[in-house]
């Protein structure tokens, strides 16, 4: 039975990739920011399957004491979720830098930190993964304005993903960002493209199918390649 760990597990696709991967029969760890407050993850916390953490992905300890509580085990997929928007102050006109570097510690850092602090756990498996939910506002093909911060912080973690994917091919483990598409969270407002459950299947097909050809290489949730 494969592992799966899935950061920003509360909510929106995280929650959605959690309630799939327990319906597929795999062990889940789920992570939020306040393991007392686990929103809708909550009904699922009865599954012998899921096992819930506190995490906060800035925060070097809080990563450390999650690689420590995983110590020896195999991680098969890692899904780098949680993310933020940022301020709305992110224009040519008005900037929140404050938030600009908080989107770069969620959005950019915290990936390529949980990635590294599970990387013994990922070599255990016999087709590791990391998947990070990225998005096409950081493509560098797709020229628009606006959200400064949040595009930047995007475009920087496709870089890093691509990198670590050339890192990490000796250890044969997979690592590509994913478009999930416009989705109806949140963050993704009411008027966005697909709801929750269209994003999870397409993602949860992906990664199911994922190979090594894969690896290094920015995806949709459909399973096509995105232009960087």
């Amino acid at each position: 039975m494969e592992t799966v760990v899935i950061t920003g597990a509360n909510r929106g696709i995280g929650l959605g990739l959690t309630r799939r991967y327990l319906e597929a029969g795999k062990r889940v760890v789920a992570t939020c920011r306040d393991s007392s407050r686990p929103g809708e993850l909550g009904t699922l916390a009865s599954h012998e399957s899921l096992r819930v953490f506190q995490l906060e992905v800035r925060d070097a300890d809080s990563v450390s004491r999650l690689s420590s509580s995983l110590s020896g085990e195999t991680v098969d997929v890692l899904i780098n979720n949680a993310g933020v928007m940022g301020s709305p102050r992110q224009g040519i006109d008005e900037m929140d830098y404050e938030a600009w570097l908080e989107a770069f510690e969620v959005n950019t850092l915290a990936p390529f930190r949980l990635a590294t602090a599970l990387r013994a756990n990922l070599q255990r498996s016999r087709r590791p993964r990391i998947v990070t939910l990225s998005s096409q506002m950081g493509a560098l093909a797709l020229e628009s304005t606006g959200f400064y911060a949040y595009r930047s912080s995007k475009a920087a973690v496709n870089k890093v993903m691509q990198v670590m994917a050339a890192d990490l091919e000796k250890d044969g483990i997979i690592a590509c960002p994913v478009h999930p598409g416009w989705v109806r969270t949140e963050m993704g407002g009411a008027g966005a493209d697909i709801g929750v459950a269209e994003s999870v299947s397409g993602l949860f097909d992906l990664i199911e199918t994922m190979t090594m050809a894969h690896s290094g290489r920015f995806w949709t949730w459909e399973g096509n390649e995105h232009p960087w």
